[in-house]
């Protein structure tokens, strides 16, 4: 589906033409309303993995990913080693334990794990991820076990929304998926924290508001809308989209900023490895 309207026709519109152009977006779409769209761009059917791929939100886990690695490039000596006990902690604590309870909590991806399998995928994620966290104490102090017990809770937190949802916000996203992994990636390095690393934290939580203002629409019709487009007066008639063309608007920047993030943190990797 292309940016231009999916049709067009000249003349005046009055209310009574939009709700006609509405119902043939319904009609365009198939009818199927929610049915017509998976829960996910990403989405898989297909079977057990099929419905891991999916639970896993490979897109953002690797944008949560890059945050831990754009942290630890900053650091003046890189130690590999702990960059890829962070990186495993954060992909079984956000990637797969994170995910895991959001399923739990109101099936929004429609998979066909059970309560229990979600429960212990969940568990044993969240058990691997503190595994990370003692093995990390080879190379670090004691404070990353408290960091590790602080990201298990913002984890449980956020995707059960403990506390009325007080965390399960955009902000709460934001800071938490987003600047809290620049941090952790940073101080595995360094055990300190700097104004450049601080920055780099703002930086990330800005692209993780960016990152929810697009997909919460984009969750909207693809999980509730069941008919719907939109209509536009011009100066040459009235434009008529359809329900896929809006979904395309909020997804495809999506997309380009899902692959910038991977981009720019192999970039910043691959310069330490210039020094």
């Amino acid at each position: 589906m292309g940016d231009t309207p999916v049709s067009e026709t000249t003349g005046t519109t009055n209310m009574t033409d939009v709700t006609g152009l509405a119902a043939k977006n319904h009609t365009a779409n198939g009818g199927l309303g929610v049915a017509a769209f998976t829960p996910a761009y990403y989405a898989r059917k297909g079977g057990l993995w099929a419905d891991f791929w999916t639970i896993l939100h490979p897109p953002y886990t690797l944008w949560n990913l890059s945050f831990v690695a754009m942290g630890a490039s900053l650091a003046p000596a890189l130690d590999w080693r702990m960059l890829a006990l962070m990186l495993t902690a954060f992909l079984a604590g956000t990637g797969v334990a994170s995910h895991a309870l959001d399923e739990l909590n109101g099936r929004p991806l429609r998979t066909g794990f059970s309560d229990r399998t979600l429960k212990l995928m969940a568990l044993a994620s969240l058990a691997a991820s503190l595994v990370c966290a003692l093995l990390s104490l080879l190379f670090v102090s004691a404070w990353i076990i408290l960091l590790a017990l602080l990201g298990a809770f913002l984890v449980a937190a956020y995707s059960l929304e403990w506390f009325g949802g007080l965390l399960h916000t955009n902000l709460g996203f934001a800071l938490s998926w987003g600047g809290y992994p620049v941090l952790v990636g940073y101080w595995a390095q360094t055990e300190a924290l700097t104004p450049g690393v601080l920055l780099l934290a703002a930086a990330a939580t800005l692209m993780s508001l960016a990152q929810r203002e697009l997909s919460t629409p984009a969750r909207f019709l693809r999980r509730k809308a069941n008919a719907g487009g939109a209509t536009f007066a011009t100066a040459e008639g009235v434009a008529q989209w359809d329900m896929q063309c809006l979904l395309a608007g909020y997804e495809r920047p999506l997309r380009l900023l899902s692959w910038m993030a991977p981009a720019l943190a192999a970039a910043m990797l691959l310069a330490k490895l210039g020094q």
